[in-house]
């Protein structure tokens, strides 16, 4: 028998985030990080700068008393300070854990308890969220606000800039970590149940971050500017800010200035090459540059979108009017998230290189997909033949974080996504449904079972099903159809009442269906391939609209 010959290569080089933390002092002192503070203003610091205030951050955490395994809270907008979290927490050995600001009050709270949380950074604008809820943290022993704002009732607040001052300078002693111990972890919500965390690890996002230097796919280079409007408690911002720092390119974050007149302002200003946002941050970009033509948006030739699909015409138009180059992206929490890229070849831009643009791209270097039918087998790649998404590679998630349904997410290895899709002969992902019925409106799930169950809470509600409508601005918006009990004359809006306070303020529909009933499956579900289908032939009844 043979014996196998090893390779004389230095293979225990750990892929950890130490690496790409380095960087930002050895090989790309002079990068910058902008933030924008206030309308019209903006803070900058260069990527050694922003290195040596991680050192202090890195002594404060070590002062508080946090242990390599734990988990440190964020609650925070895309700004400089977040971005010094991202590399001294898990430097030190610990695990970011970004909480999404966005999420219901119940949500937060659950995701905070089942993560154990230790400590909490939160940005003062968003210290009145926190302070309701912080009596019912069962673990969070610190809370540190970052800003000069009131800290509210969070008891015994810390003050970031205080405390970064009192640790003083100079470099600070890391501890090792190995590249597959826990980084970051981050909750995604499904369709049931509580939110589900991802852990990732040192060597995923080291992996990830490097496949965003990749041409075919977001391409970054030292000579970029990024403007990272996906927020940073969303995946790592679709892994930006590690991509940027490894790459060496300035880093322009918006804080909490998300609307199209800043973001417009900014981009002017700053002249970011590549941007990265779900669909209806670029809709409302574009029709607030139709209506100002003297903006300048052309420095972003290399923009990228997803969070759900993005219209051609959209893509067209900024490109056509603007020189503003989108190429959409697909992925998910458990992919890091980013696991296909849609960068067709160049050429003439006809038809089919549209048709190319409009899908969801192939997979990128180190990602492996498939397709499988209800039966488990797999589907041609035809680009007509349709199945779920299935995904491997090494930052696609392996398992859910403490939870026993993990199983039914993954098969043999493979990662299960829930989406439909069909691969054409050229390896480009087109995605036509979702196995299961959450709405994604805005980049953001919303889940239609918690909307029907809140909704036939109501005692005038016999039945309630939720589907997805097509919206303009935000792709999709959820549609009540809702059966109710005889002679009642409960209305949409004492419906929308009722709801509000139960759920998200986002997720409160614009839209019902008051119907006789709702169809049913053989087996007595509810069949909601029905009311799409009536839905899409303008055949639903009783369809009202608030204003």
């Amino acid at each position: 028998m043979t014996q196998m010959l090893q390779g004389l290569m230095q293979d225990d080089f750990p892929l950890n985030l130490h690496h790409i933390r380095r960087a930002l002092r050895t090989k790309s002192p002079d990068a910058r990080v902008v933030t924008h503070v206030e309308p019209g203003t903006v803070t900058s610091a260069t990527f050694a700068e922003v290195h040596e205030r991680v050192d202090r951050l890195a002594r404060v955490l070590k002062r508080l008393g946090v242990e390599p395994g734990e988990r440190v809270g964020t609650f925070a907008w895309n700004n400089q300070r977040h971005f010094e979290l991202y590399f001294a927490i898990p430097c030190l050995g610990a695990v970011l854990h970004t909480l999404n600001i966005r999420l219901f009050e119940e949500q937060l709270t659950y995701i905070v308890n089942h993560a154990e949380d230790k400590l909490i950074f939160v940005d003062d604008s968003l210290v009145p969220i926190l302070e309701k809820l912080a009596p019912s943290f069962q673990t969070v022993k610190q809370y540190v606000v970052m800003g000069d704002g009131d800290a509210g009732s969070l008891p015994g607040a810390l003050r970031y800039e205080e405390l970064l001052e009192e640790a003083g300078a100079g470099e600070f002693d890391y501890p090792e970590v190995d590249e597959r111990q826990a980084a970051a972890l981050c909750y995604t919500s499904g369709t049931t149940g509580n939110p589900k965390g991802v852990l990732y690890s040192h060597r995923s996002i080291s992996l990830h971050s490097t496949a965003t230097l990749v041409k075919d796919g977001l391409g970054l280079g030292r000579a970029d500017r990024v403007l990272a409007i996906v927020p940073m408690f969303h995946a790592n911002a679709w892994g930006l800010p590690h991509g940027a720092a490894l790459a060496g390119a300035d880093l322009i974050l918006p804080d909490r200035h998300l609307g199209a007149e800043p973001l417009a302002s900014l981009i002017s200003a700053e002249r970011p090459t590549l941007m990265g946002c779900v669909p209806t941050i670029f809709a409302d970009l574009l029709r607030h540059a139709e209506a100002n033509p003297e903006l300048d948006l052309s420095s972003l030739s290399n923009a990228t979108c997803g969070g759900s699909a993005v219209p051609r015409q959209l893509m067209k138009d900024f490109e056509e009017r603007h020189k503003v180059r989108i190429f959409q992206a697909w992925g998910m929490t458990e992919t890091s998230p980013v696991a296909t890229f849609s960068r067709p070849a160049e050429g003439e831009h006809d038809d089919a290189y549209w048709d190319q643009r409009a899908k969801q791209g192939r997979p990128l270097p180190w990602v492996e997909l498939r397709l499988t039918d209800d039966a488990g087998a797999e589907v041609p790649w035809d680009g007509s033949s349709t199945g779920e998404i299935e995904v491997r590679g090494p930052w696609i998630a392996a398992g859910y974080y403490r939870d026993e349904s993990s199983d039914e997410n993954f098969d043999a290895g493979w990662l299960r996504t829930g989406d439909i899709a069909a691969v054409d002969e050229h390896g480009f992902v087109q995605i036509t449904d979702r196995a299961k019925d959450v709405i994604k409106s805005g980049g953001e799930w919303i889940s239609s079972v918690e909307l029907e169950n809140e909704l036939m809470s109501h005692p005038d509600v016999v039945e309630a099903a939720v589907i997805a409508k097509p919206d303009e601005r935000w792709s999709e918006r959820p549609l009540c159809c809702v059966v109710l009990r005889e002679e009642c004359e409960t209305g949409a809006q004492e419906l929308t009442e009722h709801l509000r306070g139960r759920v998200a303020k986002w997720w409160l529909p614009d839209e019902f269906a008051f119907v006789a009933e709702i169809p049913k499956t053989s087996v007595g579900k509810f069949d909601k391939k029905v009311l799409r289908a009536r839905l899409a032939e303008d055949e639903l009844e009783g369809r009202v609209q608030l204003s």
